[in-house]
């Protein structure tokens, strides 16, 4: 489990680490890594594990059961990551406790029984463990991220290594010490307001960066329209 706040860095390391695992050559324990994710609170239990048709009587899988068959059938060697990317809850996990313990088997309603590999893992990426029961928490490795150890600044600075392919140096270097500055004060300044909605200084920077690139998108749009006049 990748547990923390959204900004927190959770589908990052998850990419980085599917990435490096399918790009180091030549070592059986690294090999081509493939993702599959699921959103369980999207959807219903039934269509998440499966259901009983009433009046047909044939059974009809469900988005999970198919994800786990489809990577227990697979011929190839490459690792299969399934990730629940979705709050934690007893209404569904509580299926999964013999999915997660030494037995490694989703059993189904229907009387069917799908043994992983052990190229397959799940993993869950959530925000906390409120519901979460400890039946669940013990069968799981824990991976816990804050926000407050990446903090806003690495937003800026990736998104002005972007910036560097379009703009001259000196000017993203302006740019950059400016929107620290803002940022900085802004940030302190909100501090002492609370939110109708629990919002983040991460939240509130990554959305000032989108407005200003949006600025910067329209502003390109207009010179580009005026050179075209000109000429």
């Amino acid at each position: 489990m990748v547990v923390g706040a959204a900004f927190s860095g959770k589908s990052s390391i998850i990419k980085v680490l599917q990435k490096a695992m399918s790009t180091i050559p030549d070592d059986p324990n690294f090999v081509n890594t493939i993702t599959s994710h699921i959103n369980p609170k999207s959807i219903t239990s039934n269509q998440l594990y499966g259901t009983m048709d009433h009046d047909s009587g044939e059974w009809k899988d469900g988005v999970l059961a198919l994800a786990i068959q489809n990577a227990a059938e697979s011929l190839t060697p490459d690792r299969k990551w399934i990730i629940f990317d979705g709050p934690v809850d007893a209404v569904w996990i509580e299926n999964m406790n013999t999915v997660l313990d030494d037995n490694k088997k989703l059993c189904l309603t229907s009387g069917q029984i799908i043994k992983l590999k052990p190229t397959m893992t799940i993993m869950f990426e959530v925000e906390d463990l409120q519901y979460a029961s400890p039946a669940t928490v013990s069968r799981c490795g824990m991976v816990l991220l804050e926000p407050i150890h990446i903090g806003y600044n690495v937003l800026i600075v990736s998104y002005f290594n972007f910036l560097k392919e379009f703009l001259d140096d000196k000017l993203c270097k302006n740019l950059n010490n400016m929107v620290n500055y803002i940022c900085d004060m802004t940030i302190q300044f909100t501090t002492k307001f609370k939110f109708p909605v629990q919002t983040g200084p991460n939240f509130l920077v990554n959305n000032m960066l989108h407005v200003f690139d949006s600025y910067l998108k329209s502003f390109q749009k207009y010179e580009e329209a005026a050179e075209g006049e000109a000429q």
